[in-house]
């Protein structure tokens, strides 16, 4: 059975009688935005990476190897390997294909601007963008004196924000990601970070 082509315009969806579904614009506009987001490189970054690309790396890249980069990374760069591991979870889920809205990319979710600093040229690189976030996690550590707090608020509001507020600073979005890695951190170091591979 041949099946008639997809109409285009959203204009041109129509049920029965003429009605068009509620909601159907938003969808194919939301639609449209995604395509058009991913149709060449993402904003910021040079290089070739597209979404499909992002997805065709992720097949490859089992929770476990990601662990794996993690606690790489961290013996690297001299930090605690659950507090690394904590931070990932918190920023993407473990997700190599994570995108936010503000256009924050890969498994640490590293800003275009960051990651240019740090010279990562592609944000889905599994292995460069852990190593690039633990090491801009480490310059925290370090700036901060060991502080994982004032560190952890760093790495999501900027260092100036913490020197200007003498803090962590007085955002709900920041205070509750340092809340966040911080519990799980303490999470996986008491039930071992085998526990987040079920």
């Amino acid at each position: 059975m041949k099946l008639p082509p997809v109409p285009g315009p959203a204009a041109d969806l129509r049920l029965a009688g003429g009605i068009r579904p509620a909601g159907l614009s938003r969808v194919l506009a939301r639609i449209g935005a995604i395509k058009t987001r991913f149709r060449g490189p993402v904003d910021g970054f040079s290089g070739q990476v597209g979404f499909a690309r992002a997805l065709a790396q992720t097949p490859r890249w089992q929770p476990s190897a990601v662990r794996d980069a993690i606690k790489s990374a961290a013996a690297r760069h001299q930090i605690e390997p659950t507090l690394l591991l904590a931070l990932a979870e918190v920023e993407s889920g473990l997700r190599p294909d994570a995108l936010s809205e503000d256009g924050a990319a890969g498994i640490l979710q590293l800003m275009p601007a960051t990651a240019r600093q740090l010279g990562v040229t592609d944000p889905f690189d599994i292995r460069a963008g852990i190593d690039a976030g633990a090491r801009y996690l480490k310059e925290h550590l370090d700036r901060f004196q060991g502080d994982v707090p004032l560190a952890l608020a760093a790495y999501n509001a900027g260092p100036g924000a913490v020197l200007r507020y003498g803090g962590v600073p007085p955002y709900a979005e920041t205070s509750r990601f340092v809340a966040r890695v911080l519990e799980r951190q303490r999470t996986l170091a008491s039930t071992g970070s085998r526990a987040s591979t079920r």
